[in-house]
């Protein structure tokens, strides 16, 4: 008796899975959120660039807990860069402009690498050529090599006719957290502002 109810129940059982497991399989990619579809690269998750501890150009010492609630742009620069750095943040502020009432949501954090001549009043005179809101952070020279190598970035100075007019090569691009402070996207230098503003409005939907 129990050899024949087994037998007759594996035909059944077998005629339900065949059915219902591609139903249901269909039922969790119909109802699984969709995944953002950003133009930057995607970081989320990423077990560095986490934070920052450093002085604003008023002496303020800053770190990604204090922009709660905003998307925040890092970018690595000098202030005597003659085209890479004002471009980028020129970009930013426009970006800004171009979120209308959301553009107070947006944070850019420019952190130089050359705190040797970016002086608090030189970093505080440059942001405020492009949005008087973005903050300059100064790393100390010790400081520097360490965030540097937190955020796998890459400086170096190249030296000039004097002992005071050397240049920086550095890595080129933007860091860009979600509104509670994680590290999602790099964005790299001459992708297009289109590109970014679409991130950052996927990033202050919490996307």
């Amino acid at each position: 008796m129990n050899a024949i109810h087994s037998g007759a129940a594996r035909p059944f059982i077998y005629w339900v899975k065949a059915i219902f497991t591609p139903l249901f399989a269909l039922f969790l990619v119909a109802c699984a959120p969709d995944k953002p579809q950003f133009k930057s690269i995607d970081l989320t998750g990423a077990d560095y660039a986490k934070d920052f501890a450093l002085s604003d150009q008023n002496g303020k010492n800053r770190s990604i807990k204090d922009f709660a609630g905003k998307v925040v742009v890092v970018f690595f620069g000098f202030t005597q860069c003659p085209d890479v750095c004002p471009t980028s943040m020129t970009d930013l502020a426009g970006i800004k402009k171009s979120l209308g009432a959301d553009g107070d949501k947006l944070q850019g954090v420019f952190i130089s690498v050359d705190p040797e001549r970016d002086t608090p009043e030189i970093l505080k005179a440059y942001m405020g050529n492009f949005d008087p809101t973005f903050l300059a952070l100064r790393p100390s020279a010790e400081q520097l090599p360490v965030v540097a190598k937190d955020f796998k970035i890459y400086y170096k100075k190249v030296e000039g006719r004097t002992a005071s007019s050397y240049s920086i090569d550095h890595s080129a691009g933007n860091y860009i957290y979600d509104t509670q402070g994680r590290l999602r996207l790099y964005n790299r230098y001459g992708s297009g502002a289109e590109g970014l503003t679409a991130d950052i409005r996927l990033l202050l939907k919490g996307r």
